[in-house]
């Protein structure tokens, strides 16, 4: 099974694995994907991972070997101001498959986490640090990774753990005011406006390609010294929001045009320390967000303009950036 199989690193995750003869249940409720991103030998579920007779249903049905779950509500500066939503889908979603993959004897669930697990104290991050989220979307993956520990000591379900970080490439939801900045930036550039951005552009982040870090991904079931292991994975070398502008916007062919807003609550500086990748053989990519946003650049202008998503059901406003009340 992959879950979130209808979007974005999901989709391409579904690809690998069919390539390399694996039968594929895709689940996706799609409020963020879209059907076409699913490949066509995977056998595809509409569905939300917190109908819990439907998981049940599906486990039963299909007897998994394997659960890829990368179904999520991924916006991490939003889910301050949609704590309940944060929780039922991040959290609550991940114990339905949990609880289904010990009750029909899964070998191995494979979980999204994110670099979100750690604060802002910890750059570069290693795995061994011990994680502090500093918001509610951080807070929901950890908990999941907890409730994996718990749940392999107490039944010996078998996992392991991604923590991936600033993934961008085809695919990505352009219609997301909220999140993907790669995508968002694009987006605005399709549409002849300037590329937002908080604060003075010069916080960082390593911005990592979607192709660079699936192959792992799908290697990690047949890598036994991977289980019950964490691994942090994505690009090593830390860039500005403003050198990624700059990057996207000689991707796109059009002159960088930022649009500075007042910053917002969010770390400084976010990357982390890939040193623990032995068990894994894959190796992290000094990844520039520039010569690989190319193919993403194409993918974009082929698809071509998206209305933008406005996140209907804000649970609370205080403090909300003044550019999302526009």
């Amino acid at each position: 099974m992959v879950t979130g199989a209808a979007g974005f690193i999901g989709s391409h995750l579904a690809d690998e694995l069919l390539e390399r003869g694996h039968r594929v249940v895709a689940l996706d409720d799609l409020s963020g994907g879209q059907r076409e991103n699913v490949p066509e030998g995977a056998s595809f579920c509409e569905g939300s991972i917190l109908d819990e007779p439907l998981v049940s249903s599906l486990f039963g049905k299909h007897q998994f070997d394997y659960v890829f779950h990368f179904a999520a509500y991924a916006a991490e500066g939003l889910s301050h101001f949609i704590r309940r939503f944060n929780y039922t889908n991040n959290l609550l979603g991940s114990v339905n498959l949990i609880n289904a993959s010990v009750n029909q004897g899964v070998k191995l669930f494979v979980f999204a986490s994110s670099s979100a697990v750690y604060s802002e104290q910890q750059v570069p991050a290693t795995e061994e640090a011990a994680p502090q989220p500093e918001d509610p979307y951080g807070v929901a993956k950890y908990a999941v990774e907890l409730d994996l520990r718990a749940a392999q000591a107490m039944f010996g379900l078998n996992w392991v753990v991604f923590r991936a970080h600033n993934v961008y490439g085809e695919r990505q939801n352009l219609a997301d005011r909220y999140r993907n900045v790669v995508g968002i930036f694009m987006h605005c550039i399709l549409h002849g406006r300037p590329l937002p951005i908080f604060g003075d552009g010069e916080q960082t982040r390593a911005f990592t390609y979607v192709g660079d870090i699936v192959p792992a991904i799908a290697d990690s079931i047949s890598q036994p010294a991977a289980r019950n292991q964490v691994f942090n994975i994505g690009a090593d070398t830390p860039r500005t929001v403003n050198e990624l502008g700059q990057a996207v916007s000689r991707a796109m062919g059009v002159p960088f045009a930022p649009q500075y807003l007042p910053a917002r609550h969010e770390l400084r500086n976010s990357y982390v320390s890939h040193q623990k990748k032995g068990a894994l053989l894959w190796k992290a990519r000094p990844d520039d967000a520039g010569s690989r946003a190319c193919p993403e650049a194409a993918w974009v202008k082929s698809a071509g303009k998206q209305k933008v998503r406005e996140f209907g059901a804000l649970e609370i406003e205080k403090n909300l950036p003044p550019s999302w009340r526009e």
